[in-house]
């Protein structure tokens, strides 16, 4: 295709389609080679990832085997976590060893950590790039969501010694290995990290200059014991497109890149996501029907023996209930009202505890802070409760009395719930997200009705 140099390409996204996902299929099964390949080389990698997910594990394995071994590499590399597992069922040691020798050392490490373990074994025996392997043997040793297990081995380093002029070919040789060099890392004869020098100072610097004439010490690491969390914030930070990696010595060891940040935020993001709504296990829509259904039921289980509970807690009252009908007909009112209180409390606390980038607040001063907050909404709260409770029962003005002073306790005591619940749960390094979920609704549901029907029972 020709393009007209006065007018700009626009690109059009690839749509997947049923009748291109068939298309495919009868390609495959009449090993029509030529049109799979010419149909692939319109394609992204990340648009013939997204096909590999519509088709079985045998048409995978035999579409990705027609491409250039760099193309399924990347290709690989693209597929999640899980999808990856079960694709790669389909691959022999030998076949799987031929893509790990071309992808990054973070990523290889990754695939590997995914076989069995005497699976991994084989494929590291049977790199043909040794450097390769020394890489994935040292990285193997991290944990996969600390710095060291998302460090990858790539990237360019010079002598603090050297001239410009040989950095410059200390680039040109390091860089075959390297997909983006951003800067040059600048160490000592031990391999100690003292700085970096970018490439516009490279270029800039005058014939017979020194490294050690241009180079900035100014240069943030992270050593490889960090979490991938306290990673993510300070490339937030400082606005970091790398970070060196270095040991307790100051050891330059690798660099960790923000698309591999990225990654390790967008898998914890969907994490919490998944523990607020109350699922106990990593899913996708198109797992099977019984990971589904057993991700769920757990706290599935759980909401309803608090519901019974509140079951049992109201039929206590019966009496009081037979006597005075309208007070169920407010029920609902209270158990929403404490619900939404507390997932809202709760949300904000665990955002805060995410974030931690500013001063974390002490806990006393966050304590009195919600306590003037949840005062404020239990009040305005109150006093509309009490108004609509007399739209709808205009006769019982102490039965409204009684809904605003149950939904003003109720206010305070969710608020204080939903804020104490998650700093606990993140003191005893539990995940705060679980706060978020069916706990806290279940625990305020027992707690409102308990409150109500006590002010109910004291006042009426």
């Amino acid at each position: 295709m020709e393009l007209n140099p006065q007018q700009p390409f626009e690109l059009t996204p690839f749509e997947l389609t049923k009748e291109y996902i068939e298309k495919i299929q009868i390609a495959i099964s009449e090993q029509n080679n030529e049109l799979i390949k010419t149909e692939m080389e319109e394609l992204y990698p990340a648009d013939i990832t997204n096909i590999l997910y519509e088709l079985n594990g045998e048409d995978s394995h035999y579409l990705v085997r027609l491409l250039d071994k760099k193309l399924g590499a990347e290709i690989i590399t693209n597929l999640d976590t899980d999808d990856r597992k079960k694709f790669l069922k389909n691959f022999t040691p030998q076949e799987i060893a031929e893509y790990v020798d071309l992808v990054d050392s973070d990523d290889a490490v990754d695939i590997l950590n995914e076989q069995p373990k005497d699976i991994s074994e084989d494929i590291v025996g049977l790199l043909k790039d040794k450097e390769q392997a020394r890489f994935v043997n040292d990285l193997m040793h991290y944990d996969e969501d600390s710095a060291g297990g998302l460090m990858q081995k790539e990237l360019v380093k010079i002598n603090i010694k050297q001239s410009v002029t040989e950095c410059v070919e200390e680039i040109r040789r390091q860089a075959e290995d390297v997909e983006n060099v951003t800067a040059v890392y600048v160490v000592d004869d031990d391999i100690i990290l003292q700085g970096r020098v970018s490439l516009k100072k490279i270029i800039l610097a005058k014939r017979g200059s020194k490294i050690a004439d241009i180079y900035s010490d100014d240069i943030v690491s992270v050593k490889t014991t960090a979490t991938g969390e306290e990673v993510a914030d300070v490339m937030q930070k400082y606005d970091l497109d790398a970070v060196p990696v270095v040991n307790i010595q100051g050891r330059l060891l690798g660099r960790i890149t923000i698309d591999d940040v990225v990654d390790f935020i967008t898998e914890q993001a969907q994490e919490d996501v998944q523990a607020m709504t109350g699922i106990s296990e990593d899913v996708e829509e198109d797992d099977s029907v019984w990971k589904l259904v057993r991700s769920r039921l757990p706290w599935l289980i759980g909401g309803m023996c608090g519901s019974f509970l509140a079951a049992k807690l109201i039929d206590n009252f019966d009496d009081k209930l037979s006597a005075i009908p309208a007070i169920a007909a407010f029920i609902p009112l209270i158990g929403s009202t404490g619900g939404n209180v507390g997932i809202q409390s709760s949300s904000i606390i665990v955002q805060s505890l995410a974030d931690k980038s500013g001063i974390d607040m002490p806990l006393g001063e966050r304590l009195f802070k919600v306590l003037k907050v949840a005062l404020l909404n239990a009040l305005i709260a109150g006093m509309f409760a009490f108004a609509g409770s007399l739209i709808v029962d205009s006769v019982n003005v102490q039965l409204s009395l009684t809904i605003a002073l149950s939904i003003f306790s109720v206010v305070m005591l969710a608020s204080l719930m939903g804020t104490i619940t998650p700093l606990v749960l993140n003191r005893f390094d539990i995940n705060p997200a679980i706060a978020s979920g069916p706990f806290i609704t279940t625990t305020n549901d027992l707690l409102g009705y308990g409150v109500y029907l006590l002010i109910v029972y004291l006042l009426m």
